[in-house]
């Protein structure tokens, strides 16, 4: 499966996790009736859901691709320097919609991580990428990936680090590096551990919320949560959320 890589827009430093954790998670989606005729409306109809973060700009950039990955950009827009809407993001892409032409969109939402530094949680404008595959873009890549596919981030902003959020913690990891072991060492302390919990759900819920808002605005067939290092990310999610 083709997998979108973030941050061509969207630096994100999340200093304390770079270095030991790289595992990303995503959200692929199937339309009903998706077709070369309808993925203009329904690019715009997703992207009017984003949770866009509250800091301008929400949405950083668009590329348009034709054919598959290997040929050149028809379009890259920085879309850095002016607010765009969903609306203003599709009317760019649809002068090249065809059957066989990729969009991908950069954009920000806001997400809870914790500052190594200051050692606080804050709320911060995360990267967030997706892409919209026309049926025969890269011979048909769409019917694995998702008409949508969305890169959300980071695994561990979603389900924790090292097994810490599990139901059982008989599998916490152990350490590999030294800011590691100071993070562990820190979530051992019951209060530090609860308020990780409270801030790793709230990310679910925001994620959770997006789905629902896809759901309403789009035909869905389905949508698959997956990440590169759960086996059953979805399941793990239900988990975190289910924690009080």
């Amino acid at each position: 499966m083709r997998i979108l890589r973030a941050g061509r827009f969207g630096a994100y430093d999340e200093s304390l996790y770079n270095t030991w954790m790289a595992n990303r998670a995503y959200a692929s989606v199937w339309v009903r009736g998706f077709d070369e005729a309808s993925m203009s409306a329904s690019f715009e109809r997703l992207l009017s859901t984003v949770p866009l973060s509250v800091t301008p700009p929400g949405f950083t950039g668009l590329v348009i691709r034709a054919v598959d990955f290997t040929e050149p950009l028809l379009e890259d827009y920085d879309l850095r320097s002016v607010s765009h809407s969903a609306a203003d993001v599709a009317a760019l892409a649809r002068e090249h919609a065809d059957r066989d032409v990729a969009y991908e969109v950069s954009a920000r939402w806001d997400l809870w991580v914790r500052d190594s530094a200051e050692v606080a949680w804050k709320q911060r404008p995360a990267p967030l990428e997706i892409a919209c595959y026309g049926p025969e873009y890269d011979s048909g890549a769409s019917a694995e990936s998702g008409n949508f596919l969305a890169d959300i981030g980071f695994e561990h902003l979603f389900t924790g680090h090292a097994g810490l959020l599990a139901a059982s913690r008989a599998g916490v990891a152990r350490p590999e590096h030294v800011e590691e072991a100071r993070f562990l060492a820190w979530m051992s302390r019951p209060e530090n551990l609860r308020e990780y919990h409270e801030k790793t759900r709230e990310n679910v819920q925001k994620l959770m919320d997006w789905m629902r808002a896809i759901e309403d605005a789009l035909p869905l067939e389905r949508f698959r949560l997956w990440s590169e290092g759960e086996e059953n990310f979805e399941a793990r999610l239900d988990e975190i959320l289910a924690v009080r």
